[in-house]
C-alpha cells in the first residue's frame, strides 16, 4: 500500500521565478524571527550599558586632557609675566632674561602637554577597548615589539629629545648666552627639544642636535673675568705703572656704562712674566656675564692713552718663531750662481747631450 506524506511535510517550496530555496515553513520563519527578537531583547540592554560606558569615557578623556592642557597654559603664561615684570626693575634687569625664560617655560609647556595627551588618551582607548572585551594582550605585544623597532631605528631622534627635555628642565643654558658646545661657539638664539641654534662670531648659525652635545660651557652665567697683560719695557718704574693702571680702573669703575659691567674694582695682579727687555702686567676684573670681551678692550684703551700721557713707554710685542720665519732673509733660499745655469756656457754645453744623426731617404 502506497502512503504519502501531507502537505505540511512537503519538500521545499521553490519559485519559478529565481529558482532559489526559501524558508522550509511559515512556523519555522516564525521562530526564526522570534529568536532574533529574543535575542535582541536578551542583549539590547548589555549594549546600551556599553555604548553610555564608552561615551562616558570619552567625555571624561576629553574634559579631563582640557582642563589639564589649560592649567599647564596658565602656569606658563603666568611664569611668563613674571619674568616679565622682574625684567623692569633694577637687579631683574641683570639677572633675568625675558625671551630666556620664554622659550624655556614654552618648551617645558609643550612637553607636559604632549605627555598629558598621551596619556590621557592613551588610558582612555585601552578602556574602551576593554569594555568591548577585546583582548588586550596581543595588542599590547605587538605594540611593544614595534616600540621596541622603532626605538631601534630613530635612537638618534630619541636621544636628541631626551637630551633637550633634561637640558630644559636642568637650565643649562638659553636664549641670548654664550656657551662653548665643543662641535661649536656662538650665542644662543633659539633652543629646541631636538636641536640648539647658535649665532657664531662670524654670523654663521649653527644647528646642534641636543644628543651630539658632550659638554657645555656657559660662559653667561654667574660672572665673568676680564683679562688683560700690559708689556712694559723692563726699564721703567713698575710702582709708577701700578697706580697709574690703577687709576685708570678706577675711573673706568666709575663711567657709563662700565659702572655696570664691571662688579669688581680693576686689580693688578703683578707681573705674569719677566724677561730682558720686556715685563708683563696682568690686569683682572670680575664683570657681568658675557661681557668680559667689551670690557677688555676698553681697559687696553684706557690703560694704553694713561701710560702715554704719564710717560710710561711699552714694549714692542715679541715676534713668534712663525713670525721670524716668514720674515726672514729671502736670499738665504736663493741657489747660488752656477756655471750651469746659463746655457750658452762651456760647462753647459758639454753636459748637453748629443742629439742622434737624421738619417736621409736613399
Amino acid at each position: 500500500m502506497y502512503w504519502s506524506a501531507p502537505p505540511a511535510a512537503a519538500a521545499p517550496l521553490r519559485t519559478a521565478a529565481s529558482g532559489s530555496t526559501g524558508p522550509t515553513s511559515l512556523d519555522e520563519a516564525t521562530q526564526k524571527a522570534t529568536n532574533a527578537a529574543g535575542w535582541i531583547q536578551a542583549n539590547w540592554g548589555t549594549w546600551l550599558t556599553s555604548a553610555l560606558q564608552i561615551i562616558l569615557i570619552i567625555v571624561i578623556a576629553v574634559v579631563l586632557r582640557h582642563v589639564i592642557r589649560r592649567t599647564i597654559t596658565k602656569l606658563i603664561e603666568r611664569m611668563n609675566r613674571t619674568a616679565a615684570a622682574a625684567q623692569h626693575t633694577a637687579l631683574g634687569g641683570l639677572l633675568v632674561n625675558a625671551e630666556r625664560r620664554r622659550q624655556r617655560s614654552e618648551a617645558i609647556g609643550s612637553v607636559l602637554r604632549s605627555v598629558a595627551s598621551f596619556v590621557i588618551m592613551g588610558t582612555a582607548a585601552l578602556t574602551v577597548l576593554s569594555v568591548l572585551q577585546i583582548n588586550l594582550a596581543p595588542l599590547l605585544a605587538s605594540a611593544g615589539v614595534a616600540g621596541v623597532a622603532i626605538g631601534f631605528g630613530a635612537r638618534n631622534l630619541v636621544t636628541d629629545f631626551l637630551s633637550g627635555v633634561f637640558m630644559i628642565l636642568e637650565d643649562q643654558y638659553g636664549v641670548g648666552d654664550e656657551i662653548d658646545a665643543g662641535v661649536a661657539t656662538g650665542t644662543v638664539i633659539e633652543v629646541g627639544l631636538r636641536v640648539t641654534k647658535l649665532r657664531g662670531a662670524n654670523g654663521a648659525i649653527w644647528y646642534i642636535r641636543n644628543g651630539e652635545v658632550k659638554r657645555i660651557g656657559n660662559l653667561s652665567q654667574g660672572w665673568s673675568t676680564a683679562s688683560v697683560d700690559v708689556l712694559v719695557a723692563a726699564n721703567q718704574d713698575l710702582e709708577r705703572a701700578r697706580t697709574v693702571i690703577t687709576d685708570a680702573g678706577e675711573a673706568m669703575s666709575k663711567a657709563e656704562p662700565w659702572n655696570e659691567q664691571l662688579w669688581e674694582p680693576v686689580e693688578v695682579l703683578g707681573l705674569s712674566e719677566v724677561s730682558v727687555d720686556t715685563v708683563t702686567v696682568s690686569v683682572s676684573a670680575k664683570t657681568m656675564p658675557g661681557k668680559a670681551a667689551g670690557v677688555e678692550r676698553e681697559l687696553r684703551w684706557r690703560i694704553k692713552h694713561a701710560l702715554d700721557a704719564a710717560g710710561i713707554h711699552l714694549a714692542p710685542r715679541p715676534v713668534t718663531e712663525e713670525e721670524e720665519a716668514a720674515t726672514a732673509d729671502p736670499s738665504s733660499v736663493v741657489a747660488a750662481p752656477s756655471a750651469f745655469g746659463n746655457p750658452t756656457s762651456p760647462q753647459s754645453q758639454a753636459t748637453t747631450p748629443i742629439a742622434p744623426p737624421q738619417l736621409g731617404k736613399q
